[in-house]
C-alpha cells in the first residue's frame, strides 16, 4: 500500500517537524576529516596486479552463491551460474560493469538530523563495537550478553561524542529469543539513542523489519526513506569464496531499499585466505567485488561500502590477531582498493587482549593508524571491542572513545596565521620566562589542548596521594559516571506509539521463523 504524499500525511509532518527536537546529549561535534592523502602500501602497477587476481579469481574459481534469487540476478547481469552447483563465475565485464554505480559518498541519516554522518570522501564515522557474544566490565567479569548489558552499551555509548552511530548490537542480548530478538534490540536502540543505527542480515524478514522500524522513527515515507538511507548492514562473506544465503538476502532487500550495504569479506590470512597479505588481500577483493556485483544489480545505484577486515592467525593457536603489522598493511591495501572503484572504505579497531591492559591499548592504536592511514571512512568497533570481538567491554569503550577524540584532535589541521603565531606572547613573555600567565595561553586556557578522559598528567607524588589509580579504574569510575547521568533523547510520541505498535504485531505473529 502506498503511503500517502508528505503534504497529506499527518505522521510525516509530524516527523519532519519533531525531528529536529535537541538531543539529550547536547550538539555533536563536527565529523573529523582526513587532512591529508591515504598512504599507499603498494604501487599503482602492483594495486592493479591484485586487481587483475582478484577478477581471475572470480573469473576462473568462482564464488559459491546459496541462494537462488541472488543466482538468478546474477544470472541476468551476465555471470555464469552451474546448473548443478551453487558454482558462479564472473566475466570481467561483469564486474566492471558495476564499477561507478554506487555513490563515492552518501549521508546515513540518523533520528536526530544533527547526528546524520556523512560517509566517504574524506570524512571517518567512528561505530561502536558490535556484535560480542558476551560483555564484561571489571565489577562483574566476562558474562554472557544480555538485554540489561546491552541497553546500558547502548546508554554508554549515547553519552560518547567519538561513538557516531551503531555498527550493530554492542553485545547479543541472547536472554530474548532468536525469533524476536531483533525487533526488541532494534526498538532499545532507536529509543535509547537517536544516533544512527545497523540492522543484521540474518534473513530477509529482519531486514524488513528493520528498515521498517528506521523509517516509523525517524517519522518519514517509503520514498523519503528509499532517498534518505537511514540504517545499513554488514556482510560477511563466508571466506574463502561462498554467500550465504542469510548474506544474499541482506544484500538484495538493502540494496533494493536504498539503505547501505558494506561487503566485508572475513579473510584471515593463514586460515581463511593465503597466509601472504598479497593473496589474502587479493581474495578479500574478489569477495567484495562479487557482493558489489549483486548490490548493483539489485539495486542500482544503491549506496555500497568496501570492507577490508583481513588479519593474521596466530600459527600456533589458530586465534585470529588483530593491531598485527598484517593488520596494518591489509588496511592501507584495503584503502587503496576501495579508492580505486571510487567506493567509501570500512575497516575496524580490533584487538585481541582479553583484558584492559597495555596489549589492548596498543593493539587498537596500531589497528586505528592502519585504518586512518588506509583513508578508512566507516570505523567499525570503534569503542568497546576486546578479545578479538568475543566480548564488549564497559571500560574500553570508555578508553577507546578517548582514543577516537585522540585521532579526531590529531586530524584537526594546524592553523597558522598571526594569532596562532603568538609572537605578541613570545615578546611579553622574552627570555628566562613562562607562558603560564600571559594574555595569550588565558585566553585559550579552556580550548588550548585537548583533555583525553583517561590519561593522567599528574605528578608521581599527587598521583600516589589520590591512590594509585590505573587506567583500569579510571575507566570504571568513568563509565559509570557516565551511565549515572544519562538521560534519554526525547523522541516524538506518536513515532513511539507506532513503533510500539510495530512491535507488537510483529511479537504476535511470531517474529521470525527459527529451529527452536
Amino acid at each position: 500500500m502506498n503511503d500517502p504524499t508528505p503534504e497529506t500525511n499527518p505522521r510525516t509532518r509530524r516527523g519532519r517537524r519533531e525531528r529536529a527536537a535537541p538531543s539529550a546529549d547536547g550538539v555533536p561535534k563536527p565529523q573529523p576529516r582526513l587532512p591529508f592523502a591515504p598512504v599507499p602500501a603498494v604501487s599503482a602497477d602492483e594495486l592493479e596486479a591484485i586487481h587483475i587476481a582478484s577478477l581471475t579469481i572470480l573469473e576462473e574459481i568462482g564464488m559459491d552463491i546459496l541462494n537462488a534469487e541472488a543466482k538468478a540476478l546474477l544470472r541476468r547481469a551476465g555471470a555464469t551460474v552451474d546448473p548443478d552447483s551453487n558454482r558462479v563465475r564472473f566475466d570481467r565485464g561483469v564486474v566492471a560493469g558495476v564499477i561507478g554505480k554506487a555513490p563515492p559518498t552518501f549521508k546515513l541519516h540518523a533520528r536526530d538530523p544533527r547526528k546524520t554522518v556523512e560517509i566517504g570522501g574524506n570524512a571517518l564515522a567512528f561505530c561502536s563495537v558490535a556484535s560480542a557474544p558476551n560483555s564484561a566490565d571489571r565489577d562483574g567479569g566476562r558474562r554472557p550478553g544480555n538485554r540489561v548489558d546491552y541497553q546500558n552499551l547502548i546508554r554508554l555509548g549515547h553519552t560518547l561524542q567519538a561513538v557516531h552511530l551503531w555498527g550493530g548490537y554492542p553485545v547479543e542480548p541472547a536472554d530474548i529469543h532468536a525469533s524476536i530478538r531483533h525487533l526488541d534490540a532494534l526498538f532499545d536502540m532507536l529509543t535509547l539513542s537517536d544516533k544512527a543505527i545497523h540492522a543484521y542480515s540474518l534473513g530477509k524478514q529482519r531486514n524488513l523489519d528493520g528498515i521498517e522500524m528506521a523509517r516509523i522513527a525517524r517519522g518519514i515515507d517509503h520514498a523519503t526513506m528509499a532517498r534518505e538511507p537511514s540504517l545499513f548492514t554488514i556482510i560477511n562473506s563466508s571466506s574463502p569464496l561462498r554467500l550465504d544465503d542469510p548474506m544474499c538476502q541482506g544484500i538484495i532487500e538493502m540494496a533494493r531499499a536504498g539503505q547501505v550495504v558494506c561487503v566485508t569479506p572475513f579473510t584471515l590470512a593463514g586460515a581463511m585466505a593465503p597466509v601472504t597479505i598479497a593473496g589474502a588481500v587479493a581474495q578479500q577483493n574478489a569477495e567484495a567485488l562479487a557482493g558489489l556485483v549483486l548490490a548493483q544489480t539489485a539495486g542500482p545505484g544503491s549506496p555500497f561500502i568496501y570492507g577490508g577486515f583481513t588479519s593474521n592467525v596466530d600459527m600456533k593457536s589458530g586465534a585470529p590477531a588483530f593491531g598485527t603489522p598484517e593488520y596494518m598493511k591489509a588496511a592501507l591495501l584495503g584503502g587503496q582498493l576501495a579508492r580505486r572503484y571510487g567506493l567509501p572504505y570500512r575497516s575496524s579497531n580490533a584487538c585481541a587482549a582479553n583484558t584492559l591492559d597495555a596489549q589492548a591499548a596498543y593493539e587498537s592504536v596500531f589497528s586505528l593508524w592502519g585504518a586512518v592511514m588506509g583513508g578508512v571512512n566507516l570505523m567499525m568497533h570503534g569503542a568497546g571491542w576486546m578479545e578479538g570481538g568475543l566480548h564488549a567491554s564497559f571500560e574500553k569503550m570508555v578508553l577507546d572513545a578517548d582514543l577516537l577524540d585522540m585521532v579526531a584532535e590529531f586530524l584537526r589541521p594546524v592553523v597558522v596565521n598571526d594569532e596562532e603565531l603568538a609572537l605578541d606572547a613570545i615578546r611579553e613573555v622574552g627570555p628566562a620566562g613562562h607562558f603560564f600567565g600571559c594574555a595569550h595561553t588565558q585566553a585559550r586556557y579552556r580550548t588550548a589542548f585537548f583533555a583525553p578522559m583517561i590519561s593522567d598528567w599528574r605528578n608521581y607524588e599527587s598521583w600516589r596521594e589520590a591512590g594509585a589509580p590505573t587506567a583500569y579504574d579510571t575507566a570504571n569510575r568513568l563509565y559509570k559516571q557516565r551511565l549515572a547521568a544519562y538521560v534519554p533523547p526525547p523522541m516524538d510520541p506518536a513515532a513511539r506509539e507506532e513503533l510500539e505498535a510495530f512491535v507488537a504485531r510483529r511479537k504476535a505473529e511470531g517474529g521470525v521463523k527459527t529451529d527452536f
